[in-house]
């Protein structure tokens, strides 16, 4: 059996370049079958055929002078947002699996009033999510969170060494052992709604670091954000009210 490197295949197979592919396989975009390809420079078999998931796009919601409001699309970092932006700076940054609501400043002078808003914690902060199995009542989460940081990746854990973080969790729909919900943050601590979940015994699905099952994505969707007056809102993405 003749094999090559999984990013090498996928490149021939897409038309793109090795770099592109690599970028592709390491975003977590590509399959064979219903698994997801992990490792880049694996070898597989030349004949593999490969599933590629596509890329949204991102969805302008609001901007003013002050302010550019889009839906994140998944698989999409919040620093390249901020790259197709010029001038404008994130005031926020959502995980690259997770989207929807991600807001930007045009001025210091509104940057610094936003994070007052933040520090202060009068910004309205809810979330769309599937989680691992049945959550029937509502449960509020207050737990302080510490986040640590190994070979420039996260990670965070409910710590009584950690910072204050209260997450509110509202179930809406149960389906096949897995429970949709509405998450209300408070505070908004790195990866705090996919920790608290955790801690509950509720990981996210597709949320392999946290303890969920793998799926195409972990399944987080900024949903709404209430900020000095202004409301936004990002559509349920397609895969989210379909889900089963």
């Amino acid at each position: 059996m003749a094999t090559d490197k999984a990013y090498k295949l996928v490149a021939l197979q897409e038309g793109v370049s090795n770099s592109q592919a690599k970028s592709m396989i390491d975003r977590g975009l590509v399959y064979v079958g219903n698994k997801k390809v992990m490792i880049a420079r694996g070898d597989l078999d030349e004949k593999t055929e490969f599933i590629v998931q596509k890329i949204e796009k991102v969805k302008p919601i609001f901007e003013n002078d002050d302010l550019i409001v889009v839906d994140k699309p998944a698989f999409v970092n919040s620093d390249e947002i901020e790259r197709q932006f010029k001038g404008a700076q994130l005031l926020h940054r959502l995980d690259r699996e997770t989207s929807g609501v991600l807001m930007l400043v045009k001025n210091e002078e509104f940057r610094e009033k936003a994070i007052e808003e933040f520090k202060k914690d009068r910004v309205y902060k809810e979330y769309i999510a599937w989680i691992e199995g049945i959550l029937s009542e509502p449960i509020d989460i207050d737990k302080p969170i510490l986040t640590q940081k190994k070979n420039n990746k996260a990670f965070s854990n409910v710590s009584g060494k950690g910072k204050p973080a209260r997450t509110e969790v509202f179930p809406d729909i149960v389906s096949a052992k897995k429970t949709k919900v509405k998450c209300i943050i408070h505070h908004g601590r790195t990866h705090q709604i996919r920790t608290h979940l955790r801690y509950i015994d509720h990981p996210i699905v597709g949320d392999e670091q946290y303890g969920g099952r793998r799926a195409k994505r972990v399944m987080l969707h900024a949903y709404k954000v209430r900020l000095l007056g202004m409301e936004f809102i990002a559509p349920e993405p397609k895969s989210f009210v379909n889900f089963e």
